[in-house]
């Protein structure tokens, strides 16, 4: 399989995985090529400047390595630089990845980024764009671009970015959705951090100091950790907020700290339905600070 002979398909919204839906900037269709999108996709999306620093591919490659063993899709733009870098990693890695285009999908990728294009099809990924198949990259496709690619994903990491740019529009529609945002903290004086630190500055994103912990910081729970959960849900009799509590953070890791923050449960009914889920057998925890949730 490759970039010019696959056809591409077009999707309804009604078809989209729900974490699309949900967004505030779902489009209305989009068109695909390759591996089609699921409901039980974990979306992360990786983002940054075209013209990162010479430690970038290093920094992405760690970055995306943290992620093997999970349920991640890697999700970016194709861009040269840290796009770029973040889908070669997921292929090296054997982490699907999706590539969110400014372009139709019958337009011409040239260069480097069109092997990556044919690469990440062949690896079993996919292509993605909102536009007919014949329409060029344009100033104005790519603010749609960057509000597909805050839809799709769960949590979303600016690993390097200018104080201006395309990642910084991105994460603002992150946090529109009330989705995670992470960053990179950089050197004070390097342009490519500059971005990332007026994030941090501002609280409106988590600061992510090692990159071996990505997987962690994004809620992500291995696929070790969910090995002995076995369960039909018809089998389950639940309280309403358990099974409040399971759809909303299903797939995902959180603290307790993040749970209170995240829900309006008193401290001593949070601990119940916890116990009550883990009794149930679709949330575990290792050390009862981080809770494991099994896909709903």
């Amino acid at each position: 399989m490759c970039y010019k002979d696959t056809k591409s398909k077009e999707i309804l919204a009604e078809n989209f995985p729900d974490i699309l839906k949900k967004s505030k900037f779902c489009p209305s269709k989009l068109y695909v090529k390759g591996m089609e999108l699921s409901q039980d996709m974990v979306g992360v999306a990786m983002v940054g400047t075209r013209r990162p620093s010479p430690s970038a591919p290093l920094l992405c490659d760690l970055l995306v390595k943290s992620l093997m063993g999970t349920k991640a899709v890697v999700i970016s733009g194709l861009a040269p630089g840290i796009d770029s870098f973040c889908h070669n990693a997921a292929l090296k890695y054997k982490i699907p990845t999706i590539a969110v285009m400014g372009q139709g999908l019958e337009t011409l990728i040239s260069g480097s980024r069109g092997d990556l294009a044919n690469q990440i099809l062949k690896e079993g990924g996919s292509l993605i764009s909102a536009f007919e198949d014949q329409v060029a990259a344009a100033k104005w496709t790519f603010p749609l671009r960057n509000k597909i690619i805050a839809g799709l994903a769960h949590a979303t990491i600016v690993v390097e970015s200018k104080i201006k740019g395309g990642a910084l529009l991105t994460a603002e529609h992150v946090l529109k959705d009330n989705r995670l945002l992470l960053s990179v903290p950089g050197d004070f004086n390097r342009e490519t951090a500059a971005g990332c630190n007026a994030l941090l500055k501002t609280g409106k994103a988590k600061a992510l100091f090692d990159p071996s912990d990505f997987a962690l910081y994004a809620g992500l729970s291995t696929k070790n950790d969910e090995k002995n959960i076995e369960f039909s849900k018809r089998h389950l009799n639940l309280s309403k907020e358990a099974q409040e509590l399971w759809k909303e953070s299903s797939a995902f890791t959180f603290t307790l700290d993040e749970l209170q923050e995240k829900f309006s449960f008193k401290a001593h009914l949070l601990l119940a339905i916890l116990t009550e889920l883990e009794i149930a057998g679709v949330v575990h925890s290792n050390d009862f600070i981080r809770y494991h949730f099994a896909k709903w």
